[in-house]
């Protein structure tokens, strides 16, 4: 047995005076009398409630926020705290780019430290026109005469070297002896004059080629190079190391 109720919400078989109307759109509403009869629709209902208890469960395991409520505040805090530090790391992977100039150091360093290479076998044009294997001349001072005719520069060379030590001048272009360098007998030697027109050697040290001066070469005898000068102005910027090429061989 049920009791039902029109569409004005109040039951057929007396009146509800106060009690405010259902609404309209939900048509005529029957109440039943015995409760049991609702149990269909309570299991539904039970049913639904348990979906949606476990869509929410996985929604806190995944991180995702609640279907029934906006983004945590704190979600919002990470979301913009995560984005500064992905500008920041961007920024210095900027500065730390390969192909960035990098400051260069202007410390002096020991120009009498050996540059730890040594000459490679170079055979140059002597002043006959053969080749010259640079090697077989070694110990030698090497005096690189491409933007000069240096010829005190070589005068001194000979003049301080020990016996046994070569000087040998090389320029890009056929060089003549001069007559500076040209010593009488017996006051020791003079030096050997060599061309190098692609400029090997020079190049094999890196020396840039300045105008008006000369560079010079210390080589011991097994082709370690003892020293450079990259500006030769007077034997004293060499004297030091001469001894040196007597005990590299």
């Amino acid at each position: 047995m049920s009791t039902s109720a029109d569409g004005d919400g109040r039951p057929d078989n007396g009146p509800f005076d106060g009690v405010p109307d259902l609404p309209a759109e939900w048509g005529r509403i029957v109440i039943p009398d015995d409760p049991a009869e609702l149990a269909d629709e309570a299991a539904e209902v039970r049913r639904e409630l348990r979906q949606q208890a476990r869509r929410e469960d996985w929604r806190r395991r995944l991180g995702l926020p609640s279907a029934t409520s906006g983004p945590s505040p704190l979600r919002i805090c990470l979301l913009v705290m995560s984005i500064a530090l992905l500008a920041t790391l961007t920024s210095l992977f900027a500065i730390a780019w390969p192909g960035q100039p990098r400051p260069v150091a202007t410390g002096r360093t020991n120009p009498s430290a050996p540059p730890g290479r040594t000459l490679p076998a170079l055979d140059l044009v002597g002043e006959d026109g053969r080749l010259v294997p640079l090697r077989g001349l070694l110990p030698a001072v090497i005096v690189l005469i491409d933007g000069c005719t240096c010829a005190d520069e070589l005068e001194a060379a000979v003049r301080a070297v020990p016996p046994g030590i070569t000087v040998v001048a090389v320029s890009a272009r056929r060089s003549v002896p001069s007559p500076q360098t040209m010593r009488p007998p017996g006051a020791g030697g003079t030096p050997r004059y060599l061309t190098d027109p692609t400029s090997e050697v020079r190049g094999s040290v890196q020396l840039a080629q300045r105008p008006g001066t000369a560079s010079a070469l210390l080589v011991g005898g097994t082709g370690e190079i003892i020293r450079t000068v990259p500006v030769l102005t007077s034997v004293a910027d060499y004297q030091a190391d001469l001894a040196r090429l007597t005990t590299v061989r």
